[in-house]
């Protein structure tokens, strides 16, 4: 099986940007933004996850089946983060009404 050959600049080069979002994400984590240090943090770790699948797992190279499959992955992770949230969110609804 003969895959696609990348060159070892291109592995550098993401690996200085995973090495600037780390940076990145410590000096968010120093300030204080509100609500939206959550948001910020998880942009770039979405980011982060982003290269590591494209270019470490060879994602970007890789037949569309593969595609298929992740983003069926990544949908089901966000169904249960939906699922999740919504019964976090709305917990104090029922304290409400109990009362």
């Amino acid at each position: 099986m003969s895959g696609h050959i990348v060159a070892p600049r291109v592995y550098f080069i993401i690996f200085a940007i995973l090495m600037a979002c780390t940076a990145a994400t410590v000096f968010v984590s120093t300030l204080d933004l509100g609500r939206l240090n959550v948001i910020v943090a998880s942009s770039i770790a979405v980011t982060k996850a982003v290269l590591v699948l494209l270019y470490f797992m060879h994602l970007r190279y890789s037949p569309r089946l593969t595609w298929l499959v992740v983003a069926a992955g990544c949908g089901w992770l966000a169904i249960l983060i939906l699922f999740t949230l919504s019964d976090l969110l709305t917990r104090d609804w029922l304290a409400a009404v109990t009362r």
